[in-house]
């Protein structure tokens, strides 16, 4: 075995077979160290007469996860992956792709150069670059039409989902699935392999375009899905204007595609979507702390929030035992888990071996003795905070020392819930959100007295869930709802001062939310909302405007979907409708309190509702409640809808310009200086001439 000392590839000789690997960990990105090296590699086996072919591999868990994103912000450097693939092609010896582990963009630009592609069990091959707001940049738009179709191909580039060696092969992604011993599969494929080579992709003729009017239908579910983000449409186009030139016009459009989208703003805000959701778990202070083993989990309460986190907890491999009042509702949190984990299975998401494997990890019951083995127990009953410390009380008798006991509460205070106990180090918040099976956002609170080490091991237990663990201090609503709270209030303020519930909505849907705020709150639960203002109610400032428009649609029953009316109106058969008695009460209101109702335009909408977020967020930050503003921008990409391709409150607030939001903020704070004051970080980032970015 041979590695050059200036490129990290290794040659190794199998007979008159060369298997050269990637080896650039954790995933063989293809660094410019890496390029070089396949150059060389390559080189070698082109012009080395005893080489009869070659295997092209990746150490570790990756056949080559793509590109090296941290080298996207410079210079373009020889030799290019579109110069590693064209050598690939002209070599007049049969180069195979051996593909484990991800095969992700690059990666599989890489692969389709090859000759043949095998794959093993647990391969996964994607071109995911609409995710990074870009298009391929060596070839796949091109390569992958002429290698699957042109549906399979637009399938494929412009949503970005990974496919997994079954379906790769069904597709006819790969050639072949290994059995057995991969490096001896693939040598002995390339040694017993034909000598007559299969036509370059490059050189295969384009596939036949379907009619215009297919691909006006294509366009169009490819926005819908994008929401506002522009690399899905583009890498579209890229794919259609390949089907008319020859390959070589189509792989410079795409090439020049590619290069713009590189410098847009939503290729920087999904960059920095990428490094941010790495960094989120890396808490200063905590990179040594050990963590407690845990390897059976406590449930306590089997409603919506119980089933979902124990459909987490059992598809992530831990036992899990669910306590519930009576052995009727026991009877029904098992059901609900049991039925939830089976909807995985539907959508190919799980096997069903897994699901049966998870549904014997499963125990439910009444009794809190049955507890006593678990490591960390959570509590996921009503809202209430006498409900909890009675909960929490009884933990308190039942668990063993050591045990971690954690709160799901979405508001309420986690010190004043550990102080019932004796353990308050023990004592810690885990904020899952619905449907908890689903939404990737955890935040993990930290109260007064928790012990780093139960900080750290509920951040490891946030990633062997695959959630995003965000920590998050005390106060109420911690750091999503906090935000959430106040923003909603400007979204009350401007519906009694002119604007409709569905008109906010569609602006903020335009904005790029995945739902507009009358929207979730429809969803959520009217009740939920109204509830925590009334709980709220003797601590709101007497300078701080109040809108009753909500509890008037509460009053009447109206709570949303559950009660198939609030802000719209839900009909049996799924439509749904603004409610048009909302316009009367909305009027009534704004009557009684002598506003002269007035038009919002979308931008309006827009800046106001941006604008009390982003000040919100400035305080959270200034109160210490959120580490970084990266972790701001995670909880409200991951838990609340918030559009990836605009990086977060803060990154926004941070492309748009500080001193612009300083100054609107100003302008609003004319005539509401109570809501509107600026925040003193806000202000203190302008006078210094610094970012958002600069606290990360």
């Amino acid at each position: 075995m041979t590695q050059d000392q200036r490129t990290p590839v290794i040659l190794e000789q199998h007979g008159a077979i060369v298997v050269i690997t990637i080896s650039n960990p954790p995933l063989n990105t293809l660094s410019h160290s890496v390029r070089l090296g396949l150059d060389r590699a390559l080189t070698k086996v082109m012009t080395d007469s005893e080489i009869k072919g070659a295997v092209l591999c990746g150490e570790g868990r990756a056949f080559c996860a793509g590109a090296d994103v941290r080298e996207f912000d410079q210079a373009p450097q020889v030799p290019s992956l579109s110069d590693i693939i064209r050598l690939i092609e002209a070599c007049p010896k049969p180069v195979v792709a051996l593909i484990h582990g991800v095969a992700f963009g690059g990666g599989l630009e890489l692969a389709l150069g090859c000759h043949y592609r095998l794959a093993s069990s647990e391969a996964r091959l994607a071109l995911p670059e609409v995710k990074l707001g870009l298009i391929p940049g060596a070839g796949g738009t091109q390569r992958l039409p002429r290698l699957v179709g042109i549906d399979v191909a637009i399938d494929l580039v412009t949503s970005g989902r990974p496919v997994g060696a079954d379906e790769a092969a069904a597709l006819g992604l790969v050639d072949a699935l290994i059995e057995g011993d991969e490096v001896e599969f693939a040598v002995d494929f390339v040694d017993r392999g034909s000598t007559q080579l299969p036509v370059p992709l490059s050189q295969r003729a384009s596939p036949e375009g379907p009619p215009t009017s297919v691909f006006v239908e294509k366009r169009a579910r490819v926005v819908r899905r994008a929401r506002g983000q522009e690399s899905p449409l583009k890498a579209l186009e890229s794919i259609e204007f390949g089907l008319s030139v020859s390959f070589e016009e189509g792989l410079r459009n795409e090439r020049a595609v590619f290069q713009a989208l590189r410098k847009s703003p939503q290729s920087r805000a999904l960059r920095h979507v990428f490094f941010a959701e790495r960094a989120v778990a890396k808490i200063p202070g905590l990179e040594n702390t050990h963590t407690r083993d845990i390897q059976h989990l406590g449930i306590v309460g089997g409603g919506t929030m119980g089933i979902g986190i124990a459909v987490c907890a059992l598809k992530a491999g831990y036992n899990v035992v669910l306590v519930e009042r009576t052995l009727a509702e026991s009877a029904r949190a098992r059901e609900g888990i049991e039925a939830s984990l089976q909807e995985f299975v539907e959508r190919a998401r799980m096997t069903s071996s897994d699901h049966t494997a998870a549904c014997q990890r499963l125990v439910t019951d009444t009794d809190y003795g049955c507890l006593s083995t678990a490591e960390l127990i959570i509590e996921a009953v009503f809202e209430d905070m006498e409900t909890k410390k009675d909960v929490f009380r009884r933990l308190d008798e039942h668990a063993p020392k050591g045990t971690i006991l954690a709160t799901n509460t979405s508001y309420l205070n986690t010190d004043e819930i550990a102080a019932v106990t004796d353990r308050p180090e023990d004592v810690i918040g885990l904020h899952f959100f619905s449907p908890a099976q689903l939404m990737r956002l955890l935040e993990v609170v930290k109260g007064e007295k928790t012990d780093s080490h139960v900080v750290a091991t509920c951040l490891a237990f946030a990633r062997r869930l695959d959630k995003v663990g965000v920590l998050a201090g005390v106060c109420d609503g911690f750091i999503g709802n906090r935000i959430l709270f106040h923003y909603r209030k400007q979204v009350d303020y401007m519906l009694e001062d002119g604007a409709m519930p569905w008109e906010i909505d569609q602006a903020m849907e335009l904005f790029g939310m995945a739902m507009g705020p009358f929207r979730v709150m429809d969803q959520a639960g009217l009740d939920i909302g109204w509830a925590n203002r009334q709980r709220l109610a003797p601590t709101r400032a007497r300078r701080e405007r109040y809108v009753e428009i909500a509890d008037r649609l509460c009053e009447r029953g109206w709570f949303g979907r559950k009660s198939g009316r609030g802000w719209y109106v839900y009909q049996a058969d799924g439509t749904v409708l603004p409610n048009s008695e909302v316009e009367q009460v909305i009027h009534t209101e704004s009557a009684r309190h002598g506003i002269q109702r007035r038009f919002f335009s979308v931008e309006e909408i827009q800046n106001r509702v941006m604008l009390a977020m982003i000040n919100e967020a400035a305080r959270v930050l200034e109160d210490g409640i959120a580490l970084r503003p990266l972790d701001i921008d995670m909880v409200k990409i991951f838990g609340y809808g918030f559009p990836r391709w605009r990086g977060g409150p803060m990154h926004f607030a941070d492309q748009t310009g500080l001193d612009e939001i300083l100054k609107l903020l100003k302008d609003y704070a004319m005539t509401d200086d109570f809501f509107w004051r600026p925040s003193s970080l806000l202000e203190q980032l302008v006078r210094e001439g610094r970012t958002f970015s600069d606290l990360n």
